[in-house]
């Protein structure tokens, strides 16, 4: 792990962030996420989402940063990294940051009613994943210069 792997997980972590923000702003989910730092509003919550996710990216190359060194590895452990922040972020950690205390959305109930951010959550992975990949696989490409 490098400071450039790093910053190759932020920029991953932002671009399945985006992609995640626009399905959650097309639910209407964005002002919930702005409500946990005590601002209901789709900007504030898109901000707060955009940040999250960049800070996530990072900890992906941490967690997988080795392993995640073809597109197949950059797809399945993107998958797993964004099944465990389900799990971590809006069925643990949310309700903690709203007031909910500990363990309010550990039940069948509530994790059904979270399936479409569990999708959302798979298809972020997927997209750190496999562009921490490719960003990675690109940089590390020898640059030809010519001269006419």
């Amino acid at each position: 792990m490098n400071a450039r792997n790093l910053k190759l997980g932020v920029y991953g972590g932002l671009l399945g962030g985006a992609v995640f923000g626009m399905m959650m702003g097309m639910m209407g989910m964005l002002p919930m996420i702005g409500q946990m730092v005590g601002q209901p509003s789709a900007l504030v919550g898109f901000a707060v989402h955009m940040v999250n996710s960049a800070i996530i990216g990072l900890g992906f190359v941490v967690v997988f940063g080795r392993s995640a060194h073809g597109f197949g590895s950059g797809i399945t452990t993107g998958m797993a990294y964004g099944i465990a922040w389900w799990l971590l972020g809006p069925l643990t950690l949310m309700p903690l940051f709203m007031g909910m205390g500990f363990g309010a959305n550990w039940s069948l109930a509530a994790a059904q009613s979270m399936l479409p951010s569990l999708v959302g959550h798979i298809m972020y992975g997927v997209i750190l994943g496999t562009s921490y990949v490719w960003l990675r696989q690109r940089s590390l490409q020898p640059v030809t210069v010519t001269v006419s």
